[in-house]
């Protein structure tokens, strides 16, 4: 904390006499500023040499103490400087007045010199203690915020890994999660202002979406290589297994969930991404035969999101289309496979979806 001894006092009163007293006073123990006019103590307060603590006189021509304390508290660079008034009105009306304007104190004349030194010396401590607490506040922020950038850091690592688990049991995807991850936030910010999204649709929501998007097929984790690579159609049984996937990944992360013993809004939409994203507008889809508004947003726009990136990409069971077929596809799947409105979105900036494609293609 700064030493008392190195505090700077503005003393500000029309009366030369009175400066005179409070100079000498407080002078052995503080640097003094001197003004005679409120319009000087304005001058002097927002200088470079600028006051720890203002003694204001009340009384004064021109300009009053209560209109030059209005002032330096309307001011950015004044309006932390406590402010002590002096004055000879002694009606208890008075000193209510001052104090309610927001004053620090208020000393009524003639002047006591022990009763000036205990109140300047009071204020000087109470304000050197704010400007420790806000430097210590200051501090704390900094590491909070530096502590909170790593743990997102680690959730975002952590998502990825758990994705690319996935990937490395089909390593055909390739850069799937990237690119539907690409295309997922791209879709939700189009829709951001749509009057069906908004409410749901924030920069926080978007934001949670993107790092959630990556473990929408984190459930193929659990499919059997002999299913999840055959390069011919699945029998049916085989399919009842694939198709499992949904669910084994919205478990696995409700088990992740329970294990923290808090709910994660990421993980929250997460598990939804991974469960729905395989239904369809018109009930058709699985695990739950969910249809329309009731199939949750995050799963909707993945639905978009996957088919698109499915239909553009090579597999083992079929080759690349061009991303116009792509996109005559999900044309033909709105209102049938795909949210009205977010086909319509996805129609709408058809290229820049194509640019994040070409931004993510696989190496040849």
């Amino acid at each position: 904390m700064k030493e008392h001894s190195q505090s700077t006092i503005l003393i500000v009163d029309d009366s030369p006499e009175n400066l005179y007293c409070l100079n000498e006073l407080l002078r052995p123990r503080y640097r003094i500023l001197a003004a005679n006019s409120g319009e000087e103590c304005l001058r002097l307060a927002s200088g470079n040499n600028r006051p720890d603590l203002i003694l204001l006189d009340v009384m004064m021509p021109g300009m009053d103490g209560f209109t030059v304390f209005k002032k330096l508290r309307h001011a950015t660079d004044t309006r932390h400087i406590p402010v002590i008034f002096l004055t000879a009105m002694i009606q208890a009306k008075d000193e209510e007045f001052g104090l309610d304007l927001g004053a620090e104190d208020y000393i009524t004349k003639p002047i006591r010199p022990l009763v000036v030194m205990a109140r300047v010396r009071m204020q000087l401590e109470l304000q050197a203690a704010r400007r420790w607490m806000e430097n210590r506040n200051a501090g704390l922020e900094a590491e909070v915020k530096q502590r909170m950038a790593e743990n997102d850091m680690i959730q975002r690592v952590s998502i990825r890994a758990l994705a690319h688990l996935a990937e490395m049991r089909d390593p055909e995807t390739g850069n799937h999660i990237l690119r539907t991850q690409g295309y997922v936030r791209l879709l939700a910010s189009k829709l951001q202002n749509h009057p069906r999204f908004r409410d749901i649709l924030t920069p926080t929501y978007i934001e949670l979406l993107s790092q959630s998007a990556p473990l929408h097929d984190i459930g193929k984790v659990g499919i059997p290589d002999h299913i999840l690579l055959k390069p011919e159609k699945l029998t049916p049984e085989e399919w009842v297994i694939m198709k499992t996937h949904a669910k084994l990944g919205s478990d696995a992360l409700e088990m992740a969930e329970r294990d923290l013993d808090k709910k994660l809004p990421f993980l929250e939409i997460a598990k939804e991404i991974s469960h729905y994203h395989h239904e369809k507008w018109d009930g058709s889809g699985y695990p739950e035969g969910l249809k329309e508004n009731v199939i949750p947003i995050s799963a909707r726009l993945m639905a978009v999101a996957d088919v698109f990136d499915a239909l553009i990409s090579a597999r083992v069971y079929k080759p690349a289309m061009s991303p116009s077929q792509a996109r005559d596809i999900i044309a033909e799947g709105r209102g049938r496979h795909f949210d009205p409105d977010m086909t319509d979105t996805f129609l709408q900036h058809y290229g820049e979806f194509v640019a994040i494609a070409e931004h993510y293609r696989e190496p040849c």
